[in-house]
C-alpha cells in the first residue's frame, strides 16, 4: 500500500474518532435538539470515513469515487461542526477539514 493511501486511511480514522465523540457530546447537550444537523452529518461522516479506509485497505477499484463522496460529506461536517461554540464540535471539524484534504491529495 502506498503512503498516500497510508496517510489518508489514517485521517479517515482520525475523523472518525472525532466525529464519534462529537456525536455523542452533542446527544448530552443542554439543547439537543439544536444540534440535530450536527449529530447526523457526525454519523454520516463516521460512516463514509470507515467505509473509505476499508475500501482503500482493500484497494478497491472504486476509490476515487469513494473518497470524492468521503471529502464531500467530511466538508459538509466540518462546515456543520465549525458552526458551533463546543470544543468537541471545533476539534471534530479540524478533523473532517483533514480527513477532506487527505482524500483530495490522495485521489489527485
Amino acid at each position: 500500500m502506498n503512503q498516500t493511501f497510508q496517510e489518508c486511511i489514517d485521517e479517515c480514522l482520525r475523523c472518525i474518532q472525532a466525529c464519534n465523540h462529537c456525536y455523542d457530546a452533542c446527544l448530552k447537550e443542554e439543547d439537543v435538539k439544536m444540534m440535530a444537523d450536527c449529530i447526523r452529518l457526525d454519523r454520516e461522516c463516521s460512516d463514509i470515513c470507515s467505509y473509505a479506509a476499508e475500501m482503500m485497505a482493500r484497494n478497491s477499484p472504486f476509490i476515487k469515487e469513494i473518497c470524492e463522496l468521503c471529502a464531500k460529506v467530511c466538508e459538509a461536517c466540518g462546515n456543520e461542526c465549525e458552526q458551533h461554540e463546543h470544543e468537541h464540535c471545533q476539534e471534530c471539524a479540524k478533523a473532517c477539514f483533514r480527513c477532506a484534504d487527505a482524500c483530495r491529495k490522495m485521489i489527485a
